[in-house]
């Protein structure tokens, strides 16, 4: 019998937190104090503050999340104003993560936000550790491979290659495009990770080069010209960062050069954006339907109160509404959320002629490679403090390293080159020495 609770603000929580049901987890125990340690000990890290971010900040606060991480790198632009409810004029050009966490505690008492104002790339492995519950709000394909990768890389397996429920990282991801949407929920080691369903996402459009070259159409082909051909022919060697003001202004300019040369209007500082990022217009209504689908997901795997999603939530609003639930199965040979990429070494391999072998690993294919070992930094390649505090241990032994452990788990981060394309992320790598005792064959062999 649950027990008696005292008059709460948050009326409707309490029906979901402090009854039973029938539709329950197995091990949700309703009262109060589940509702207290929801509001106590459950922390949420949300990423990205944009039109889905924003959303998800303001709903979590609004379900009894009381302690909020957020973590943009983006600086708020007048064209964010139309979706983007928590900004207003004046907050142009702050950062996202900072105005959105104000705005949500000026308004929803007792709740603390914390905002990261950095990419997501420039926290260590160990700060989303600290998190229960991951919630994404990201329009990038590459930021939600990388955050993916960060989650399984907590997974550990036992000796019978089972998931260990203890270093499950949970992950609801929401996406939006227009009228369509997505909510799903991601618990490495039991259901599709992002990487094991990575085709669901359509590849970018291209252009012929020879269109962008010499017979442009449309404002797209004079944006795609100025980054793709133009940049290069420019800066020589420079590669182009998407996420540089300053880069996106360059090819903005240049673009509305060759847009007035060939008579072609409609190019736009927020087109150009779209068109480099591949960013599809959002729609307000559409950010607030599938905000609610994910925070009910993270709500659900906080407490227990309902099963979650299985696994997969569509949404399509153009023409009336239709939503549909798919359960995916997980790829037992991810190189992601499974238990790693086998690499057998031998105990004299330096840190160094590691670092150098996972560039030629068909199953890694990493450069500049940083590498940690249960938290510790034995290489950082940035920033250039740590680079040279761990540079000493490219000349010693990995074995030694690893404290002459026979067999076990490295993570390496860098930039990883896959089909033609480079994008920062992170593998979880099984290191086996050979002709240690206790190194069996079946440690042997296998891959991921």
């Amino acid at each position: 019998m649950a027990d008696a609770a005292p008059p709460s603000k948050s009326r409707d929580l309490d029906k979901l937190l402090l009854r039973p049901g029938n539709l329950v987890g197995p091990t949700f125990d309703p009262g109060v104090q589940l509702r207290d340690d929801l509001q106590e000990y459950a922390r949420v890290l949300v990423v990205g503050a944009g039109g889905l971010g924003c959303e998800l900040l303001k709903d979590l606060a609004l379900s009894g999340f009381k302690n909020l991480e957020v973590i943009d790198m983006d600086r708020i632009e007048v064209t964010n104003l139309n979706r983007q409810f928590l900004f207003r004029l004046e907050d142009v050009g702050k950062p996202k993560a900072e105005v959105a966490a104000k705005r949500v505690m000026e308004r929803v008492s007792g709740v603390n936000i914390v905002p990261h104002f950095c990419r997501i790339e420039d926290k260590d492995i160990e700060f989303y550790n600290d998190f229960n519950i991951i919630a994404l709000g990201l329009d990038s394909i590459e930021a939600r491979s990388y955050i993916n990768a960060v989650a399984c890389s907590f997974l550990e397996y036992d000796s019978d290659d089972n998931p260990r429920e203890e270093t499950m990282k949970p992950m609801v991801d929401g996406g939006t495009e227009g009228f369509k949407g997505h909510a799903r929920v991601i618990v490495p080691g039991v259901t599709p990770c992002f990487e094991c369903t990575i085709w669901l996402f359509p590849p970018q459009v291209k252009f012929p080069l020879c269109t962008l070259a010499e017979t442009p159409r449309n404002a797209a082909h004079c944006i795609e010209y100025a980054h793709l051909i133009k940049w290069d022919e420019v800066h020589s060697g420079q590669a182009f960062d998407p996420d540089n003001p300053d880069h996106m202004k360059w090819v903005y300019d240049e673009a509305v050069k060759r847009a007035e040369l060939f008579g072609i209007p409609g190019v736009t500082y927020s087109l150009t954006q779209g068109v480099v990022k591949n960013i599809i217009p959002a729609i307000a209504s559409t950010n607030a339907i599938i905000s609610a689908a994910c925070t009910l997901e993270t709500l659900k795997i906080a407490s227990g109160c309902s099963k979650t999603l299985s696994n997969y939530l569509t949404y399509n609003g153009v023409e009336g509404l239709h939503t549909k639930v798919t359960e995916f199965v997980k790829d037992k040979d991810c190189l992601v959320c499974g238990p790693g990429v086998l690499i057998e070494l031998d105990t004299a391999v330096t840190l160094k002629k590691f670092i150098d072998m996972l560039e030629e690993d068909p199953k890694v294919l990493m450069t500049k490679a940083s590498i940690t070992y249960h938290g510790k930094n034995l290489y950082m390649q940035a920033p250039p403090v740590l680079e040279e505090m761990t540079r000493s241990n490219l000349e010693l032994p990995l074995y030694d390293l690893m404290d002459k452990t026979p067999k076990d788990v490295l993570h390496a981060t860098g930039t990883i080159n896959k089909d033609d394309k480079k994008s920062s992320g992170l593998r979880k790598l099984r290191v086996v020495f050979k002709g240690i005792d206790g190194v069996t064959d079946m440690d042997m062999a296998g891959g991921a």
